[in-house]
């Protein structure tokens, strides 16, 4: 059986959390438990509505999520250019003015403006 099949997520159940479908067991709960060094067996015991298939389907539907997962580039952070540049010896001076330190301040100054 697919990972689809056994793994729901309800907004009126764990908060909409993915869990083991009619239960209430997060395949987080799964997922942390066998990291942690539990066996298939431990967690079969002290969870007894929980299968086999169920553990194997937390492991599934946690490969397609970690499988599908995007990434967004990252712009870079002008402070940061600035330091660099600097580092280098072709910054400019600020002229009296206070520069940035981090992309917070960044932000913020760029805000104030």
């Amino acid at each position: 059986m697919a990972a689809i099949e056994r793994v729901e997520i309800n907004p009126k159940v764990m908060l909409g959390k993915p869990v083991i479908r009619g239960t209430r067991i997060p395949v987080e709960l799964i997922l942390r438990k066998l990291a942690e060094g539990s066996r298939e067996e431990d967690l079969l015991d002290a969870y007894p509505r929980l299968t086999l298939e169920d553990i194997r389907a937390a492991i599934a539907y946690a490969a397609d999520v970690v499988a599908h997962e995007g990434t967004l580039p990252v712009a870079s952070c002008p402070a940061r250019l600035e330091v660099r540049e600097r580092r280098k010896g072709r910054g400019s001076s600020s002229g009296g003015r206070s520069r940035p330190r981090s992309c917070r301040d960044a932000s913020v100054a760029t805000e104030a403006r």
